[in-house]
């Protein structure tokens, strides 16, 4: 019983954080839900002083695209964690000050980003389409 909800808790979360990154990625590279694009979004980054912004929006916004997908269906699930924590991370120094969110602050990122390295480090569970199978192997301790 532990262990199916191990993994109902390892989908639930999976699943919120898919949505979420696949509607920013999907915002930052094709202009959906209200985005701005590729074009767009590379103008802020500009603006706020990221370096090379059209191949850092490309970056970030497939990260988080291709990285929600991965959380989503639990293939390469644990491989994708680093790049979207990365992303988060950056993102959250970047283009967020202070910590309150209603203030323009970080804590969402940065949350997302926890996110990340938790199925990073747990994997997607067994109620995935990768159910640990296609992936790096999960970081097991020595046995001695």
């Amino acid at each position: 019983m532990q262990n199916l909800r191990t993994d109902l808790g390892l989908l639930a979360l999976r699943l919120m954080a898919a949505t979420i990154l696949i509607f920013h990625g999907s915002q930052k590279l094709f202009g959906l839900f209200g985005g701005h694009g590729i074009e767009g979004t590379a103008g802020y980054m500009e603006s706020i002083g990221i370096p090379f912004p059209t191949l850092s929006t490309v970056l970030a916004g497939g990260a988080e695209f291709v990285g929600g997908i991965a959380f989503l269906t639990g293939v390469f699930a644990r491989t994708l964690s680093a790049p979207v924590a990365f992303a988060m991370v950056v993102g959250a120094f970047t283009a967020h000050s202070g910590f309150d969110v209603t203030q323009g602050g970080m804590e969402y990122p940065l949350l997302l980003a926890t996110v990340a390295v938790a199925i990073g480090l747990a994997g997607p569970g067994r109620l995935s389409l990768g159910a640990g199978r296609i992936d790096l192997p999960a970081l097991r301790p020595a046995v001695g």
